[in-house]
């Protein structure tokens, strides 16, 4: 069976359980006596303190050793000890008579020195070690402090000791007097100072108001700098697409971006407009008038940049409407055509369309009558354009005439307008082109 040893205390410095002797759980009067006197005097308010209160007992509990027991095999501690019931207290709840008597002199023990008790045998041999180094170092400071005394008392007495230290006292009193005098100098200085400073503040405020100001402004101004030199970039850059674009214009060839000539198989085109009509593919003829309202706007355009009359015949561009009025007695040439059978034809609509040949003509003698070294492709004689290359006249009226035919010289026509725009392009002698006449539709 295990030895079981009951346990009511801890040390007070590293908390393990501490088994107290039988001689100490069984104290007589006169040891109780001895170890209530004081090691050293204590004050009033360690004789206030209450020495019989119970204010170093640590609450009691058991502890059961066993010596070879396994902690992890059936709840012992490495130490040695389990916590079982208390024994020291009373079915009532009472401290058992020992406790209590060892719990007063652990009291008395801890009131009358600076260790709180019970300690174990461990930090008891720490502390003892402790207070004996400072035992020595008590004992080497006395020595020191008799060995001074007997030195003081082998040196004889000076005479005139009295009179050096009234000296002594006197020039110390002067230079009181001085300091004094120097301190109300400088406490003087200090309040001009001070003055100083607080003007000094002021000024710093003043100050950084300004600059507070000066940083606000600053920040307006270089708002207003950015969006400047923002609105300069970009004067600076629509400026530089404006002189791209008015260098381009200039290279830009008025006539052939207004009145695009080119062909689509057969059929000569102005605009997109073609001008012509086959069998096999029979051209709508708003279309056809169409074209012819822009040709009849192109030759009145060419002859007007030139400074050409027409003799005969004046061409008035009225869109898909456009005619040819005739200067001697005013009568109006349709220069469009509604349809209808090919033998049963409006004949003015084929005067109109010989009217307008003639002055084409004319604007091919004009032009080469100024330049003998140009001569447009197709000669124009009489209602009919003749291709020389081919010894072939085809004429532009539709009656009694195919359509393959007129076709072909409506082409030929188109092809002697576009020459005449890259001549009248090319010359730079010719002015502005002159104003239309009045009444004139464009």
């Amino acid at each position: 069976m295990e030895r079981q040893t009951s346990v009511s205390f801890i040390c007070q410095r590293c908390s393990m359980p501490v088994r107290l002797d039988d001689t100490i759980l069984n104290p007589n009067e006169h040891t109780l006596a001895e170890l209530s006197l004081p090691i050293y005097p204590a004050t009033e308010s360690d004789l206030g303190s209450g020495a019989g209160s119970f204010d170093k007992v640590v609450p009691p509990v058991r502890w059961t050793e066993s010596c070879g027991s396994n902690p992890a095999a059936g709840g012992a501690d490495s130490t040695g000890f389990t916590v079982l019931s208390d024994p020291g207290v009373t079915p009532s709840g009472h401290l058992s008579h020992k406790v209590k008597m060892a719990a007063t002199l652990f009291d008395m023990l801890s009131t009358s020195t600076e260790v709180d008790h019970p300690m174990c045998e461990e930090c008891t041999d720490l502390v003892t070690d402790g207070l004996e180094e400072e035992l020595v170092t008590v004992r080497k400071e006395a020595a020191l402090y008799r060995e001074f005394v007997q030195k003081l008392r082998r040196e004889p007495p000076a005479d005139d000791g009295e009179a050096a230290l009234d000296a002594e006292l006197a020039k110390l009193a002067t230079e009181e007097q001085q300091l004094l005098g120097e301190l109300r100098t400088l406490k003087q200085e200090e309040q001009q100072l001070q003055h100083e400073l607080e003007q000094q503040d002021k000024e710093k405020e003043r100050l950084e108001q300004e600059e507070e100001q000066f940083w606000r402004e600053f920040c307006t101004y270089r708002k207003q700098l950015i969006v400047a030199d923002e609105d300069y970039r970009s004067l600076s850059n629509r400026l530089d697409y404006t002189t791209r674009q008015l260098e381009k214009l200039k290279k830009t060839n008025v006539f052939n971006a207004t009145f695009h000539i080119w062909h689509s198989g057969h059929f000569g085109t102005i605009n997109n407009f073609r001008l012509g009509r086959l069998p096999s593919v029979p051209v709508d003829w708003w279309e056809i008038n169409a074209a012819w309202g822009q040709t009849a706007l192109l030759l009145t355009a060419l002859a007007r940049k030139i400074g050409l009359q027409f003799s005969k015949y004046k061409i008035v561009p009225f869109g898909n409407h456009s005619y040819v009025q005739v200067l001697a007695d005013g009568r109006e040439l349709p220069l469009y055509g509604a349809g209808g059978f090919k033998f049963i034809w409006n004949p003015k609509f084929d005067a109109a369309m010989v009217a307008f040949l003639e002055c084409l003509q004319e604007l091919q003698e004009k032009i080469e009558s100024g330049d003998a070294k140009f001569r447009l492709p197709y000669r124009v004689s009489k209602g009919k354009i003749e291709d020389p290359q081919a010894g072939t006249a085809y004429s532009v009226k539709i009656q009694l005439n195919s359509e393959e035919h007129w076709t072909k010289a409506l082409k030929y026509m188109l092809t002697n307008l576009k020459w005449g725009i890259a001549w009248v392009c090319a010359d730079s002698t010719l002015g502005e082109l002159a104003p239309p006449e009045p009444g004139e539709q464009t």
